[in-house]
């Protein structure tokens, strides 16, 4: 089996575990932690609870979705969208990128799941300072596609500059080449 195949392997299995991680870790703090009603708290920190919410919306609770058409429109784009990253994903080369699309994916099919199952996405870190709150409240799911996003985009800008910079030296080496 060639490199690229065993990275993009590689990718499909951390998408999988994102998921597997993300559901069983929502089971457990809705079973055995017992939060079983919205606003549920379970001090574990002094920045950090678990405070059970339910998101009805995408990132940051926009387009809530308040009736079930919305839900299952919701549950269409975001599957489009998950498909869109496995694609993506399976066409990439470099392990950076496989990896940062792969959290993507995972946390997407686990926040796609819930959706699915309930209507809703749910969530329950709370990370806090005194009153002050940097994030809504969120899960694994959505912890793994903020930093997927973040990757992808400092390898986007990041690699782009190396790669003009070599650009750039290989146009002067010609040009010395030349003289």
């Amino acid at each position: 089996m060639n490199p690229v195949m065993r990275h993009r392997l590689f990718g499909l299995a951390i998408a999988l575990a994102i998921f597997l991680v993300d559901q069983l870790v929502k089971r457990w703090v809705t079973g055995p932690l017992g939060l079983e009603r919205l606003g549920d708290q379970l001090y574990i920190l002094p920045f950090f609870n678990f405070t059970l919410t339910h998101n009805y919306g995408v990132s940051l609770g926009m387009f809530t979705a308040d009736s079930m058409e919305m839900r299952w429109i919701l549950v269409g784009v975001t599957g489009l969208i998950a498909l869109v990253v496995t694609v993506w994903m399976l066409r990439e080369k470099a392990m950076g990128d496989i990896v940062a699309l792969a959290l993507i994916l995972g946390g997407a099919l686990g926040n796609i799941k819930d959706r699915y199952d309930l209507g809703y996405v749910i969530d329950y870190a709370d990370l806090h300072f005194g009153d002050f709150r940097p994030f809504l409240v969120f899960n694994i799911a959505d912890a793994a596609i903020t930093f997927g996003v973040l990757i992808i985009l400092a390898r986007s800008f990041l690699l782009r500059e190396k790669k003009d910079k070599k650009i750039d030296d290989a146009e002067v080496s010609d040009v010395l080449a030349e003289n």
